[in-house]
């Protein structure tokens, strides 16, 4: 990833805390000149020293047929984005920009046969999400029900052999440029927009 200095963050709880607000992610693995592309969430989890991305996908996908633990795969996270216009600039000229925050996670997964390990997926990925709602719902299912779900989908984990994160936040412009992005994303319909000026506030270089 194209990623300038001023633009780079390697701080792991940075990091980590982006990939666990925004866990819905892409996976591509490769083979023979093909890329198999998955859309799917995932889970970290504080194992190897970048950590471990735990998930998991339909059977029916071939992509896991590619989950042997030498292969290489490419998790990318992305985290708010919004349209720059140049008329929120208090330096002239400008252009326009696009800020983001992405970041890459390289690993090797490997499918897990485990049924038990498997299970344990499936309940820490329904917990992570149904954990803020009233009323979670509950996999309560009965075994027989259970075991074909189980049948039907493919658990896996990969462990993060090398990790870059890209917060793209205006750091490379005049600090007096900084308060009117700000204040233009605050008021943003768009809840993305309001995402990415919070971000850019942490970053911010105010005279």
């Amino acid at each position: 990833m194209y990623t300038p200095s001023s633009f780079k963050v390697d701080e792991l709880p940075a990091l980590h805390g982006m990939m666990r607000a925004y866990s819905f992610a892409t996976l591509v693995a490769s083979e023979n000149e093909t890329f198999e592309v998955s859309h799917l969430p995932l889970l970290l989890e504080e194992r190897g020293p970048s950590g471990t991305l735990i998930g998991h996908m339909a059977r029916a996908n071939d992509q896991w047929k590619l989950f042997d633990g030498q292969r290489s795969a490419l998790a990318i996270f992305h985290g708010p984005h919004a349209y720059i216009s140049p008329s929120w600039y208090q330096t002239h000229p400008s252009v326009p920009t696009w800020n983001y925050v992405a970041i890459h996670a390289t690993g090797h997964p490997r499918p897990i046969g485990d049924p038990e390990q498997a299970l344990e997926i499936l309940v820490k990925t329904v917990t992570k999400y149904e954990g803020s709602f009233d009323k979670p719902w509950k996999m309560d299912f009965e075994e027989t029900h259970l075991q074909k779900l189980l049948s039907q989908i493919v658990a896996f984990e990969m462990e993060i052999v090398h990790l870059e994160g890209k917060f793209k936040l205006g750091q490379n412009r005049p600090a007096k440029d900084f308060p009117g992005v700000i204040e233009a994303l605050q008021k943003s319909n768009d809840t993305a927009a309001r995402d990415t000026a919070k971000l850019m506030a942490q970053y911010k270089k105010f005279e």
